[in-house]
């Protein structure tokens, strides 16, 4: 699972140059054999801190997006998908200090940034939100 993450999170940056919203989104559909439809891609365009205003994380948002699409599709009711959404936000929030871009990529975003200098936070976060909704998930069918 990590080496999967490591590999398909360098691919998706370094060849497609896509966000991390998106990013965590195939992502957590591969790791889940779940499909994830083009134009729920195309909705995370802008979600990489708000498109750069670096307000929510857009590792955050497309976790969030993502627990929406796989809890849904397994049966779970509305209520259920929002608590685990707050659930994963209190834990991603614990672990990591923030959900704010602006906390989590202090420099921001600009022209001499190297590119893709999130890719460590986002295998990290991609793993722990593999775990988060695995637990989630065991716990709702138990």
């Amino acid at each position: 699972m990590k080496e999967y993450i490591e590999n398909r999170v360098h691919e998706l940056y370094w060849k497609e140059d896509i966000n991390c919203a998106r990013t965590a989104l195939i992502c957590l559909g591969g790791l889940f054999e779940t499909a994830i439809e083009p134009q729920t891609i195309q909705s995370a365009a802008g979600l990489h801190g708000a498109g750069g205003y670096r307000a929510q994380c857009g590792l955050v948002e497309g976790t969030l997006m993502f627990i929406g699409i796989y809890l849904h599709g397994l049966g779970r009711t509305e209520e259920e998908i929002v608590s685990a959404c707050y659930g994963f936000a209190s834990a991603f929030d614990r672990k990591f200090g923030s959900l704010r871009c602006f906390e989590l990529r202090p420099a921001g975003f600009s022209e001499n940034d190297p590119p893709h200098m999130c890719e460590r936070l986002t295998c990290s976060a991609i793993e722990f939100a593999y775990r988060y909704i695995s637990g989630i998930t065991k716990q709702q069918a138990g």
